[in-house]
């Protein structure tokens, strides 16, 4: 019987005029491909844009860094006892300075670093993303690397020249006022984040002359870990193991990458959680569209059910018909929604390009990625097929239990 209850169902699944679906059945599966297909792709994409995020973003940003309000002297020393932890990859010296960069046509505050050139590479992508020059350029005089977006914002290129004004007080005969300073551009990184507007190198030892200290000297040391949401525990662990005769006349704390950018993360999953509910909402309405067919799909088939009923077939075998039909839309809507999704997520740059030619004018200009990051999280694509598939199969059961109450009798009596 089950054999006839699945060739039954798709029968039912048919429209009665020879089409391949019913109406309702066709509006029940397009609703599913939609949902589903939407899913995957917000999600995918989402999933992208936070990994670019955290590979850029993180890729630049300290995991932790151990700051002093003082001087910390022996830097060097203390830089290989921190490299001795198992879980850090890498430290190095590391100034960092509050703003103003200018030059000829416009200015803007910025975050400046005072970084080591030899040592930039083992803890940072930075030198990966060098659009122009190198970040060994940095061992020139009054030199300085900036981000591409802040290039064409200042109106600058490489050779040219760009003052730096910081917050540390400068002291001569005619009084004290902020250092000012000009430097060379000697490079350009492209990141395609928020950094390529804010944040600009100088070399550690230029960074030592601004904060007045001796080249033994730093005020902070960054450090790269192996485990990103384990960086304040390493950090410290790591902290615990220097020698007190190095530390011992500082107060020190550990800042980590929370601190600075960890709201931004949690944004964004948020935003994940909110944009999958929403979207969750057009499965459910694919759902509703799934009961409807059966319930109505029940109520046009009464006199075959009183036949059946009948001939001997019981309640169980009846509402298997319209259960295997709402497993046929879901799992073809489900199917279809799924590849769908992949081939448009794959596609998405292409599509995007396509309708920017059309619109003439760029879609993602206004943005620092210029292109659609993604990101195929198989537990999560199984996830959206298996809470479609449970919907879907929940609006058949219902509809479909109507058929225990049909007395054949009466829907014969009344043919």
């Amino acid at each position: 019987m089950s054999s006839l209850s699945l060739n039954l169902a798709f029968r039912y699944l048919r429209s009665n005029r020879g089409g391949v679906f019913s109406f309702t059945s066709f509006l029940a599966i397009l609703g599913l491909i939609i949902g589903v297909s939407s899913l995957i792709i917000v999600m995918s994409v989402m999933n992208g844009f936070e990994r670019e995020l955290q590979n850029k973003i993180l890729g630049v940003v300290p995991h932790a860094i151990i700051k002093s309000d003082t001087p910390i002297q022996e830097y060097e020393s203390i830089v290989d006892q921190l490299n001795q932890s198992d879980s850090v990859i890498s430290s190095a010296p590391y100034i960092e300075l509050q703003g103003l960069i200018s030059s000829n046509e416009s200015s803007r505050g910025v975050n400046i670093v005072g970084i080591d050139e030899v040592l930039e590479p083992s803890i940072s992508i930075l030198p990966e993303n060098m659009l122009v020059g190198d970040i060994k350029d940095l061992q020139q005089d009054n030199s300085i690397i900036i981000g591409s977006w802040l290039a064409s914002h200042l109106d600058i290129n490489i050779g040219d020249s760009v003052s730096i004004t910081t917050s540390d007080i400068k002291t001569t005969l005619l009084g004290s006022f902020p250092q000012s300073i000009q430097l060379k551009v000697v490079g350009l990184y492209e990141l395609r984040s928020e950094l390529d507007q804010a944040l600009v190198l100088i070399s550690h030892s230029l960074a030592q002359k601004i904060k007045i200290i001796d080249s033994s000297s730093t005020y902070s040391i960054r450090l790269k870990t192996d485990d990103l949401f384990m960086a304040d525990k390493i950090a410290r662990d790591a902290f615990y193991t220097i020698e007190d005769n190095l530390i011992s006349n500082n107060y020190f704390e550990v800042v980590t990458w929370k601190s600075t950018h960890g709201t931004l993360f949690e944004a964004i999953k948020f935003e994940k959680i909110l944009i999958g509910l929403m979207l969750f909402l057009i499965i459910g309405v694919a759902s509703i569209l799934v009961l409807s067919t059966i319930i109505m799909t029940v109520k046009s088939k009464e006199r075959e059910i009183g036949i059946l009923k009948t001939i001997g077939a019981n309640n169980s075998q009846l509402v298997k018909i319209f259960l295997f039909q709402g497993i046929l839309v879901s799992s073809i809507g489900i199917f279809f929604g799924l590849i769908l999704g992949l081939v448009v997520t794959v596609n998405l740059d292409s599509l995007v390009a396509l309708l920017e030619t059309i619109n003439n004018r760029g879609m993602l200009d206004a943005y620092f990625i210029n292109y659609f990051p993604y990101h195929f999280d198989v537990y999560q694509i199984v996830w959206i097929c298996f809470i479609s598939f449970i919907f879907s199969l929940l609006s058949s059961l219902i509809p479909a239990m109507r058929v225990n109450r049909l007395d054949p009798i009466e829907i014969l009596r009344h043919e």
